[in-house]
């Protein structure tokens, strides 16, 4: 017994075949050129529908190409509910970075290199993942680091007081500070 008939409990019927339900003749002339008539047909709808995806995809694409040295920022959340990068949530970059282009390895795969912090991540990526950073020299970026205790938590101290205002209400009175 074949796979498909023991799973739908019928026999396979072969695609060469197209034409109405009923009793069917053997092979004939007419049944051949009426079955290659629908391939044609079933072929040019194809073209059509690539042809339509086609001119939808190419108003928004564009083609990149970086040079080594350039530096550039990677995409961090590419679907919803992917967590990269340790970042997960609704107010997440969607971009970190800027990071410098170590090498082209073809037309749309870069090395990157990145920091030793995140040695765990693959340093090879798509051109979709990657963004122009226009350099400016007086643009300087510091990158932060947080010292994790073994628990993986740490402590949060505020810097400076930015600014503090106190919210009134009928009854109550709520002091609110914003730090740096």
């Amino acid at each position: 017994m074949a796979p498909y008939e023991a799973l739908y409990g019928k026999k396979y019927q072969s695609l060469i075949c197209w034409v109405e339900v009923g009793d069917r003749p053997l092979l004939r002339p007419e049944l051949v050129q009426e079955t290659t008539k629908k391939v044609k047909l079933i072929q040019q709808h194809l073209r059509t529908a690539q042809s339509r995806q086609k001119s939808y995809v190419d108003v928004r694409r564009r083609d990149r190409e970086y040079e080594i040295d350039d530096h550039l920022f990677i995409k961090v959340t590419p679907m919803k509910g992917q967590t990269r990068f340790k970042v997960k949530d609704k107010l997440a970059p969607r971009y970190v970075g800027p990071y410098e282009m170590l090498e082209k390895i073809n037309l749309v795969t870069y090395r990157v290199a990145l920091p030793p912090m995140m040695e765990h991540i693959h340093n090879i990526f798509h051109v979709s993942m990657l963004r122009d950073y226009l350099r400016d020299p007086l643009h300087v970026i510091e990158p932060t680091y947080v010292l994790l205790k073994d628990d993986y938590t740490y402590e949060e101290r505020p810097i400076q007081i930015v600014n503090y205002r106190i919210k009134r209400s009928r009854n109550k009175e709520i002091p609110s500070v914003k730090v740096d």
